[in-house]
């Protein structure tokens, strides 16, 4: 009898240990499925989280810097293409193209003339507006001294920054100085309203690039502009849209660039073929050294340095990078700085973007003297 209830209690035994597997098992499976519950949420959340940047090349240069940021690729951000020349326009890539005053100048450009430009964004200010109404970045590209770019820039600044609370930074060129003295006047006059409407403008003086390469024919002098231009902008954007070793978010790009004036960049590269030991070294210093840093560095109180290299990059080569940078510029200069491996670069290849702001910037020569700390200066014949 004895016997026969230990057999009779064995299978209960069994029972209840299924009976606790299962929920188990059960417990295990809620689990799961809350953590991909949480997870799907999380990424619809990083989703709608990521800042809208958009970058809008006004007039005849700044559409053509959109196409080159178009080869480039830009991940995260979204090109808007305005002009008042409609067949220019034909020509850009873009998510969106405005014709600029469509009753103003019906398509057919501004004729180089800024008030012209000018009126024909207010004409549009509205269409502007709904293209920009949910950015929280807007980059505005521009080759100051023509009609459309000079005019337009600074009411599309204005609509960015007070009517959208966008961040808003320019990045502008100065002529040529064989463009002649109207066209440099139009463009410091432009700079001088454009200053007024955004947090931050990037200039850049064309003559500097001659330096670079002084042999260079002007059609193809204008395309290296647009190479600057396209790389300043790729360059700051993805410091926030792409993931990399070091990474910098949207506040950070925000404490750096928010009414900080005046800026000016630097890019240095170091190539494939040289020593590993000295690319970083390399790298910074062109860049450092860059024509295009034409100002006092000494004087930058905030930085923003991008770097990008190829698998085999560390993050000691990126630290001394950084720490090159703050011994050129203000002691108490807030530096943030961004670094990840780029798989399409070449392995031991190593590129730097260093953007200096609240520098001071000197007197310009270009046939008589241009003073654009203050643009309070004419040229002087």
């Amino acid at each position: 009898m004895e016997e026969f209830e230990k057999e009779k209690e064995a299978p209960k035994g069994e029972e209840k240990e299924e009976k606790h597997k299962k929920e188990k098992k059960k417990e295990e499976s809620d689990e799961e499925l809350l953590a991909a519950s949480d997870e799907e949420e999380l990424l619809k959340f990083v989703e709608e989280s990521e800042p809208k940047i958009y970058v809008v090349g006004a007039g005849g240069s700044g559409s053509n810097t959109l196409n080159r940021l178009f080869e480039l690729g830009i991940k995260g951000a979204k090109l808007i293409a305005m002009n008042t020349d409609a067949r220019h326009l034909l020509q850009i890539k873009a998510n969106r193209k405005i014709v600029l005053g469509k009753n103003l100048t019906r398509g057919r450009g501004a004729g180089s003339n800024p008030e012209i430009g000018q009126k024909a964004a207010e004409e549009s200010a509205e269409q502007i507006k709904e293209v920009l109404k949910d950015a929280n970045m807007v980059f505005i590209t521009c080759g100051l001294g023509g009609g459309t770019g000079t005019g337009s820039a600074p009411v599309i600044a204005k609509i960015a920054k007070n009517d959208i609370n966008a961040l808003t930074v320019a990045v502008v060129t100065l002529p040529f100085s064989s463009e002649g003295r109207i066209r440099m006047e139009n463009a410091i006059k432009g700079l001088e309203k454009l200053r007024k409407y955004v947090d931050t403008v990037i200039v850049i003086r064309n003559d500097k690039l001659l330096t670079i390469a002084p042999d260079l024919p002007l059609n193809t002098a204008f395309k290296v502009c647009d190479e600057v231009l396209a790389g300043s902008v790729k360059g700051i954007t993805e410091l926030v849209t792409r993931a990399g070793m070091v990474n910098v978010d949207f506040a950070d790009l925000t404490t750096i660039l928010k009414d900080a004036g005046t800026a000016v960049i630097g890019l240095g590269e170091a190539s494939a073929e040289v020593k590993r030991e000295d690319r970083a070294r390399i790298a910074i210093e062109t860049a450092l050294n860059s024509p295009l840093l034409d100002a006092d560095i000494s004087t930058a109180t905030r930085a923003l340095i991008n770097i990008t290299g190829g698998s085999d990059m560390s993050l000691k080569e990126a630290e001394y990078i950084i720490a090159e940078s703050a011994k050129r510029i203000h002691p108490d200069a807030h530096i943030i700085f961004g670094s990840r491996v780029e798989e399409n670069m070449k392995k031991s290849a190593i590129r730097v973007l260093v953007v200096l702001a609240g520098v001071t910037i000197p007197k310009y020569t270009v046939e008589g003297t241009l003073d654009i700390g203050d643009l309070d200066l004419e040229l002087i014949g």
